[in-house]
């Protein structure tokens, strides 16, 4: 490729969208199918939110089961993917003078293997982990990625993993669970600010819309998507090729950085 590699947010909803057959994990698979052969997965997964900056450096990532009262079934889901410690190293230069830490205990939480598994089924590419500092202010979120987005040049894809509405408190069971106009309301303010590369409503995300604090009780699940973002480069399209609302409050919405052949119709409830 001559073209930076595309980044990506996938909003991942609940961890059985891994085992399951849903419009969104067949969603997923064919956007994989799509997606060219990248050197190497950096992922920002909603469920690494710690004090500090660090990246998994191991050879081996473990898969990490980070939930409970789920089926069996899903805690036999393995994702043995290689890890890449030059491309840690890389990430720790690249994000320099932020300290960062060479990671040897996390691995992949679900918020990465519960979409890889249908991205990258064969998990034979090499992928890293990235925390999510909770000390850090949006906007320090938004200029990591920014310096990360040199990473698309060497073919690695940036994978921003989260749910910009995420309210479990509130979510409903059921497949025709209704939608609240709250949670409508703000999924559809954070796509029209996407897709209009409004990325200052987007880093000052709990000013964006009304139904902030309802779509957005905790950061944890909204910032993967800044750092997807912040490697957008100047004029680069942007697309929402994945949208819609899951168990009433949990936004699947997702943006794609960059151009991928025939896949330009949004999939929406």
């Amino acid at each position: 490729m001559t073209r930076p590699y595309p980044a990506l947010f996938i909003g991942h909803g609940s961890p059985m969208q891994a085992i399951e057959h849903s419009r969104f994990s067949q969603a997923w698979r064919e956007l994989g199918e799509r997606l060219p052969r990248p050197r190497a997965i950096l992922v920002i997964s909603a469920h690494w939110y710690i004090e500090g900056t660090g990246v998994t450096a191991m050879s081996k990532p473990r898969t990490i089961h980070d939930f409970y009262g789920f089926p069996p079934a899903l805690y036999e889901c393995r994702y043995p993917a290689p890890g890449a410690p030059a491309l840690a190293a890389q990430i720790r230069q690249l994000l320099s003078p932020t300290a960062v830490m060479l990671d040897q205990e996390w691995g992949l939480d679900h918020g990465a293997w519960s979409v890889l598994l249908h991205l990258f089924p064969a998990a034979d590419l090499p992928v890293v982990q990235l925390s999510l500092d909770a000390m850090r202010a949006s906007a320090g979120h938004y200029e990591l990625g920014r310096r990360l987005g040199a990473l698309r040049d060497e073919q690695v894809l940036i994978l921003g993993s989260g749910n910009v509405v995420h309210n479990l408190r509130l979510l409903a069971r059921g497949a025709d669970a209704a939608i609240p106009a709250w949670a409508s309301a703000y999924n559809d303010a954070v796509r029209a600010a996407v897709l209009r590369a409004d990325h200052a409503s987007l880093i000052d995300y709990p000013h964006l819309d009304a139904a902030a604090a309802q779509a957005v009780p905790t950061p944890e699940h909204y910032l993967p998507l800044l750092y997807v973002l912040g490697a957008q480069r100047p004029g680069e399209s942007c697309s929402v090729p994945i949208d819609g609302m899951d168990l009433g409050t949990i936004s699947m919405l997702s943006v794609l950085i960059g151009d991928l052949p025939d896949y330009s119709t949004v999939q929406k409830q």
